[in-house]
């Protein structure tokens, strides 16, 4: 019988990692789309962390407390669809 190892993780794993600068050069709607996305993952994260697995749980007030929660400005609609998204496909 195989036994598991367990690899235990960083004291600092709550750390926040060093920001890069993003590439210089690009449209304005790449960095906007960009933004979007990385708010997006913070807000599934969050809720999905306080048990919020089913997008259909996930209405737009729910992810705009999480916002509010985590301290990020409230999300538009089309941030809140992208939310729902990345819960639904487990990414």
């Amino acid at each position: 019988m195989a036994v598991a190892t367990v690899t235990p993780l960083p004291a600092d794993v709550c750390k926040p990692l060093r920001k890069k600068p993003l590439p210089a050069g690009r449209p304005r709607e790449w960095y906007v789309r960009h933004n979007r996305r990385l708010k997006a993952m913070r807000l599934a994260i969050a809720l999905l962390d306080s048990g919020v697995y089913v997008p259909s749980r996930a209405d737009d007030a729910t992810i705009r407390n999480a916002a509010h929660r985590i301290g990020v400005h409230p999300p538009s609609e089309a941030t809140c669809r992208m939310v729902r998204s990345l819960i639904r496909s487990g990414r």
